[in-house]
């Protein structure tokens, strides 16, 4: 168990010092999956876990709306 804490928390730091890095959704992401894995017993694990899905998800929200604005160039 402490191997994947190991790496998670490892993921976590390159994410965090890749350059230009955008953390769009990590604070919120790390919030919520933080006080999640409090309750489980593993806060840190949540917290990272949080972090990369909730910058993930940011993402995902920027994509959509970058499509749906995207002129058609029909009438």
């Amino acid at each position: 168990m402490r191997w994947i804490l190991a790496a998670a928390c490892a993921a976590a730091i390159s994410l965090a010092y890749a350059p230009g890095a955008d953390a769009k959704g990590c604070i919120k992401g790390a919030v919520v999956g933080g006080v999640a894995g409090h309750m489980a017993g593993h806060g840190k694990l949540g917290a990272a876990a949080g972090c990369v899905i909730g910058h993930h998800e940011a993402n995902k929200a920027d994509a959509n709306k970058a499509n749906a604005q995207a002129p058609s160039g029909q009438k």
